[in-house]
């Protein structure tokens, strides 16, 4: 059953609950909500040990919206989700959420303990000499109308997917439509994300028990990206999970956090 909190700017923020124990959020990565992504699997998966909090982020899904972003509106999004649960949860980020889950516990949101799993801090790379201004180009996209045309270049020239695979997402047009619906929020994602270089004096502020995980094949710029998150957060814990790429499956990454969390 959908349940709903209000922010700190006013805006309502959808959220799901399931499970029973102590109380676990878990925060989406671009594009994603709870119809369309690792969270609701996840959810389920996790819901036998913890009660599981689950949120559509700003923009997405039944959640509202604001009219001037700013990553630190996500951040009290999130600290809303934790309140409504009414203890200090445990909270799990994927991808650019887990940047969101990073950056939030270095500005004061209060966490009990806290997971990600390749925060994609992997630097923009340069063509012809010059690094591209992903931001500006994602608000070009969307600003006349190419909703698609966003979905593709953050597909291929930010995540660094096949050519192909913009074309591959069209002949599947249930899957295109959830994407293309949720494609104005891609900035949001590119302002947290920072230029895609890890904040290393930021997450150096976190105290809050902190687990950094990454796969065993992810690609070596994301290696670098997970070895920098987990050398600037003080008492860091690593974990490479075997066999396990950007779409890491529940039963690989559980075992982890249920030991961490314990």
């Amino acid at each position: 059953m959908t349940e709903f909190v209000t922010s700190k700017d006013g805006t309502r923020i959808a959220y799901e609950k399931v499970g029973s124990g102590p109380a676990l959020v878990l925060v989406d990565g671009a594009m994603c909500y709870r119809d369309f992504g690792p969270c609701r699997s996840a959810a389920t998966a996790f819901s036998d040990r913890y009660t599981v909090y689950f949120y559509d982020r700003r923009g997405r899904g039944e959640s509202g919206d604001s009219p001037e972003y700013a990553p630190e509106r996500e951040y009290e999004d999130l600290a809303a989700v934790i309140d409504a649960t009414g203890e200090e949860a445990y909270v799990l980020g994927y991808s650019s959420g887990g940047a969101l889950v990073l950056q939030a516990a270095a500005s004061g949101v209060r966490m009990r303990k806290l997971a990600s799993y390749e925060a994609p801090y992997v630097g923009i790379a340069e063509k012809k000499g010059v690094k591209p201004d992903f931001l500006a180009e994602l608000n070009a996209r969307l600003d006349r109308g190419d909703r698609g045309g966003a979905v593709g270049y953050f597909m291929v020239d930010m995540v660094g997917g096949p050519a192909f695979l913009p074309l591959m997402m069209r002949l599947m047009p249930k899957v295109f439509t959830s994407l293309k619906a949720v494609a104005h929020t891609l900035p949001y994602d590119a302002t947290i994300m920072h230029g895609f270089e890890v904040p290393t004096a930021t997450l150096g502020r976190i105290t809050t028990p902190a687990l950094v995980m990454g796969g065993s094949k992810a690609k070596p710029n994301m290696v670098a990206a997970v070895d920098g998150v987990a050398s600037a957060i003080p008492g860091s814990i690593k974990r490479t999970l075997a066999g396990q790429t950007h779409q890491v499956k529940d039963d690989a990454i559980k075992p982890e956090l249920v030991g961490f969390f314990a």
